[in-house]
């Protein structure tokens, strides 16, 4: 069996759950700026969020379906997921 880069005692595993606009995706952009991930902060209003991939998304200023992603920071492997906040895609945190 292969031996993993970051053992399970080096992993985290963050789901970042909230209702509208509390600021679920802002706060994983700066995670994600912070540890070295992405060069600049996409901001949510101007369309230019990582997490929020989707056209539709990038238009709107919501997020819509949940996103994960991976970050290193502090020899730790961080996984995150990005869910919804909108009562009308709930049915992707559901899942």
């Amino acid at each position: 069996m292969a031996k993993r880069e970051y053992p399970l005692e080096r992993t985290r595993n963050i789901g970042i759950m909230a209702h509208i606009d509390a600021g679920k995706t802002t706060t994983t952009e700066r995670i994600l700026y912070y540890t070295g991930k992405s060069y600049k902060i996409g901001e949510v209003h101007e369309g230019a969020a990582t997490m929020d991939h989707m056209a539709q998304e990038q238009e709107r200023g919501i997020t819509i379906t949940s996103a994960a992603t991976t970050c290193i920071w502090n020899n730790h492997r961080i996984n995150i997921i990005d869910t919804p906040g909108h009562v009308d895609f709930t049915i992707e945190v559901e899942r």
